[in-house]
């Protein structure tokens, strides 16, 4: 790959695009682990450096993939990790924490699992509503202090938590949803990011899948995570193949060295190209289970839609129908 690297919030620079490691966990069905773990050492190989993981997936078992990763390329990547749920993706969560004695531990356990002295990235995954966040903050600032992370990260954080929680130490990125289909964030997150010098890294940036075209939400899996998602509810789903219909046709009109575009490159370049508009460091973090996808994601860097390819993509975002999360308070979105 031969994009520039991107500086997000407080110097951390980073790949253009980053991998989500979550894909290779079994919240969209059953994993190789083997197949796994090549596909991770195919996105290094490619350029694909930013890694993003949390001790969630898998119940720990994603950090101790990349761990095995980590063993050999340790210095090639840059490595972000999460803490604050409890229980898992496909069963659901028992709860969350964000109280200090729990950053502690969480982060040894973090690092024990990912076999590495210092994490690049440390996130709180999601807000402990009974906790001031500048508590939380605060509990991981001192992890900066002792070495063990050396930025932090908030993901699906409000504009105002992202004000308080720069006040107390500064934040290199917020991670939350925003694709095509998930733009409440540009109400007043990503603005609020651009103004305090806050990297986005958007999560789920191909809407879990469903802007590439290649997913049924008919014939989704019983243990698949998006089973719970309103808006991949058989009738929403069918209401919003008109976003995936327009990405479809933006990608028809445009060519990547000289091969047709994807719905996928279209959308992460959709993506991008909002960062350039709201005037802030934009880093998608698309996971896959297959190393071509890799390949096709990067394709995404060489596209520039036309204002008239955007206008298209924008009115049918506009149409999209049902909720991005289950929980409404579980995204910035329900507490906004």
């Amino acid at each position: 790959m031969t994009a520039a690297p991107v500086q997000l919030g407080d110097g951390l620079t980073v790949s253009p695009l980053g991998f989500g490691g979550m894909a290779l966990t079994p919240v969209y069905g059953e994993v190789d682990p083997a197949e796994a773990l090549k596909t991770l050492h195919d996105a290094v190989d490619a350029g694909v450096t930013f890694l993003d993981t949390a001790d969630i997936y898998g119940g720990g078992s994603n950090e101790e993939l990349i761990g095995q990763l980590l063993k050999e390329r340790r210095d090639e990547v840059q490595l972000a990790t999460k803490f604050g749920l409890v229980g898992n993706p496909a069963a659901g969560y028992t709860d969350i924490r964000g109280d200090a004695a729990y950053v502690e531990q969480a982060v040894d356990r973090s690092l024990q699992r990912l076999g590495t002295d210092t994490i690049d990235l440390y996130y709180m995954h999601r807000r402990d509503l009974r906790v001031p966040i500048v508590e939380t903050v605060e509990a991981m600032a001192k992890l900066v202090q002792a070495g063990k992370v050396r930025h932090l990260g908030l993901s699906e954080v409000t504009a105002e938590e992202l004000r308080d929680a720069s006040k107390v130490h500064p934040i290199a990125a917020v991670q939350s949803e925003w694709s095509i289909w998930s733009r409440d964030v540009e109400r007043n997150v990503v603005p609020a990011a651009a103004g305090l010098g806050v990297g986005f890294v958007p999560y789920s940036p191909l809407g879990r899948g469903f802007l590439t075209g290649t997913v049924d939400a008919s014939k989704l899996g019983s243990n698949d995570f998006r089973r719970n998602i309103p808006r991949f509810a058989q009738s929403a789903a069918a209401s919003n193949q008109g976003v995936v219909a327009a990405v479809k046709t933006v990608a028809a009109e445009l060519t990547v060295s000289g091969q047709p575009a994807t719905p996928a490159q279209v959308a992460l370049a959709w993506l991008l190209g909002q960062g350039r508009k709201f005037g802030l460091p934009v880093v998608p973090i698309p996971g896959t289970r297959k190393a071509d996808r890799i390949d096709e994601n990067l394709g995404a860097l060489a596209l520039v839609l036309t204002p008239a390819q955007l206008e298209a993509l924008d009115a049918a975002a506009d149409a999209v129908v049902g909720s991005r999360s289950a929980d409404p308070t579980w995204v910035s979105e329900g507490r906004e």
